[in-house]
């Protein structure tokens, strides 16, 4: 009985911890204890490989057309201007095609991905170090190691988002950029099996983005919102990936711009999931 008991505290503490989060009170995932944050990592570990990739991608696979290619163009990397950077961390960047702009602009490329299955030893023919991650949140990186991090769609994958941004912080050079791109909407409730996503992913409520940037002691040099929730629909009409071309990225950002939307970010109403479903931000660590 006293198991029995114990069992269903548990559960309700679970649901009332999901249900603030679900109202965006608080980020699902950052008051996790240490084994609850480790079982997290193993549930992700290779859940996107898993969903998308039937074995190790080749050569060729690597050097496709990354589907988000003029939205990180958008967002990221236009904004770079034309420096080159010594040393290029792309966290969870699994085949590396998101990293191909920077490519030659990259004297060193190092990638921090859980999953085996993307590991390899160049990208489009440029050296590259893949390491895997630490479940804690922890980079194996010395202070300061880096001048250039890209991460797009990696960190609400991840269970406490605000260490990893600290550690980001840590690991880039003062003048160092960093590159985010996140869904900002619930991505529906993830205590239940939702097709086409892995187990625990969800959003980052945008309020609770800003904040943990800010504390983890970035300056934001530009924030956009992206990916209006109608914009995919685009994609049987023009045959691919609305995020490789231009125009329509362009148009999209436009659109997710107009000061009309409210930040619904768990939609539990129709009319709720009319609205920009991403933030971009363009982050640097200030100079001392």
């Amino acid at each position: 009985m006293a198991t029995d008991s114990k069992i269903t505290v548990i559960s309700e503490n679970q649901d009332l911890r999901s249900q603030r989060a679900l109202n965006a009170e608080t980020l699902y995932g950052e008051d996790f204890s240490a084994s609850e944050i480790k079982q997290w990592f193993a549930d992700e570990q290779d859940g996107y490989f898993n969903l998308y990739f039937e074995s190790p991608p080749s050569e060729a696979g690597r050097e496709a057309e990354y589907t988000y290619a003029a939205l990180a163009e958008q967002h990221g990397y236009s904004w770079l201007g034309p420096r080159r950077f010594e040393n290029t961390l792309g966290i969870g960047s699994a085949t590396g095609s998101e990293l191909a702009p920077i490519l030659n602009r990259s004297e060193r490329l190092t990638v921090l991905e859980p999953s085996d299955g993307f590991a390899a030893t160049h990208i489009n023919g440029k050296p590259v170090t893949y390491v895997k991650p630490q479940a804690s949140g922890l980079m194996p990186f010395a202070d300061e190691s880096f001048d250039l991090i890209v991460c797009f769609s990696v960190l609400h994958h991840i269970p406490n988002v605000s260490t990893v941004l600290r550690e980001m912080h840590r690991v880039i050079r003062p003048g160092g950029k960093v590159l985010l791109r996140e869904p900002t909407h619930s991505m529906g409730d993830w205590r239940k099996a939702r097709h086409g996503l892995t187990k625990n992913e969800r959003g980052i409520p945008l309020h609770l983005f800003r904040t943990m940037v800010l504390e983890a002691g970035f300056q934001t040099i530009k924030e956009t919102r992206c990916i209006f929730s109608l914009t995919n629909r685009l994609e049987p009409a023009i045959g691919r990936s609305v995020w490789t071309v231009p125009w329509l990225v362009r148009a999209d950002a436009w659109l997710c711009s107009l000061p009309i939307w409210r930040d619904h970010y768990h939609a539990t109403r129709v009319w709720h999931k009319i609205r920009p479903t991403g933030v971009a931000f363009v982050l640097e660590k200030p100079t001392r």
